[in-house]
């Protein structure tokens, strides 16, 4: 049996990939008493006095909502929310898996920004954080600003941000193995989509020394009218004096390509070009810009992909899970740049003395992870007073295995 058809086997037999349980049991009428008429009244009278121990008395402080419209779901685009359920799902069962996160689907049928906002601040009430997923660029920069600014609890877009704090990660670790720093290199991205873009503003944060950000029609200049807010912010930023160029030319005597755009985009040649032991990270799914061995033959030292089927696979989920349960665990009303680069950096710490050119990144199933992503989000959170409820550090490591 093929993958494909293993998987609609195992997605048809379970229908689907989540269900409810209860953290209580309810055996008998006692049972049933406590956990709802005539016991149930106490928490809702002391909710009603007091909103904020809706914190104490529910799930929602250990519950995120994962959201989506469908118009950019994996590599299938704009297939709508009904189709985006599957991913939806699959989202929510990794964040009980890696973290022991409760999360739950919710596909949203509307691309209009406004409504689509108004839902998700209508629902956020039971939820004490919002998992953005596969909404288009540049609507879900749109989405993500304005409800960052009108809600009190952490709003991701995971598609933008995950694979931001992944990749960071990886490269942390890939220029340690050239020995060069991230001030020193030029970096050259090609696709500004919602990952491009993040990883873009990421880099910058982390005191990239060059990055140069290319789209299909060449090198983003800021005399073009781009009609996105994103693009035109990111030439502005990255290249100031309007130099133009192809992906070509752009790769000349660069240390580090990044890949979040299509398949077979980059050629040997243009490898050849790069300046010594360059590093490739070709993460197009599910067919990346330069084949790994076609990479390696024209002399990159590290190479990078989205897949599980190559050594250092950028995968989100080495992030998120971890991400959210730090954040919740001390109550955080946002997720930062400071958390964003404390987890790429919790991440990259993870390889150790085991680092090599085939081993950047920890695996998924590294128990470690997730934990290690956790504490270095709720630290951050408290050391930004972002915490509502703040935990001490030492309860903290030993909560979460940190030594």
């Amino acid at each position: 049996m093929d993958l494909n058809a293993e998987a609609l086997k195992l997605h048809a037999e379970n229908q689907g990939k989540i269900s409810v349980t209860s953290r209580v049991q309810i055996k008998d009428k006692h049972d049933l008493s406590l956990a709802y008429s005539p016991g149930v009244a106490a928490p809702c009278r002391e909710i009603a006095k007091d909103p904020d121990k809706i914190w104490l008395y529910t799930g929602k402080g250990r519950t995120v909502a994962v959201i989506t419209d469908g118009s950019a779901v994996l590599g299938l685009g704009d297939i709508g929310p009904e189709a985006a359920l599957p991913v939806m799902e699959g989202k929510a069962a990794l964040f009980k898996a890696f973290a022991g996160v409760d999360a739950f689907p919710i596909c949203v049928g509307t691309q209009d920004i406004d409504e689509f906002v108004e839902i998700v601040k209508k629902i956020s009430i039971v939820f004490g954080g919002i998992n953005l997923e596969d909404i288009a660029a540049p609507r879900c920069f749109e989405i993500e600003r304005r409800l960052i600014a009108e809600l009190d609890i952490p709003v991701f877009h995971d598609d933008q941000h995950g694979t931001a704090i992944v990749t960071y990660a990886g490269l942390i670790n890939a220029l340690k193995v050239v020995g060069k720093e991230l001030s020193e290199v030029t970096v050259v991205l090609n696709g500004p989509g919602a990952a491009g873009v993040a990883i873009c503003k990421l880099l910058l944060s982390a005191g990239v020394g060059r990055l140069k950000v290319l789209d299909r029609a060449g090198l983003l200049t800021p005399q073009k009218d781009y009609r996105n807010p994103a693009k035109e912010e990111l030439a502005r930023l990255t290249n100031p004096e309007g130099q133009e160029g192809d992906l070509a030319s752009a790769l000349v005597g660069a240390d580090v390509f990044i890949g979040v755009s299509s398949a077979n985009l980059v050629t040997g040649e243009m490898v050849r070009q790069m300046a010594p032991d360059p590093i490739i990270f070709a993460l197009a799914n599910p067919d990346p810009e330069i084949d790994p061995a076609e990479a390696f033959a024209a002399g990159a030292k590290v190479v990078a992909t989205g897949r599980s089927d190559y050594p250092n696979q950028i995968n989100n989920v080495l992030g998120f899970p971890g991400i959210f349960k730090g954040a919740l665990r001390v109550g955080a009303s946002a997720i930062t740049e400071e958390m964003k680069l404390s987890s790429a950096k919790a991440i990259a710490a993870l390889v150790g003395s085991d680092l090599s050119a085939d081993y950047i990144i920890p695996s998924p199933f590294d128990p470690r992870v997730a934990s290690a992503v956790a504490f270095a989000v709720a630290e951050e959170a408290m050391r930004q007073g972002l915490a509502k409820r703040p935990v001490p550090l030492e309860e903290l490591r030993k909560e979460f295995g940190i030594e």
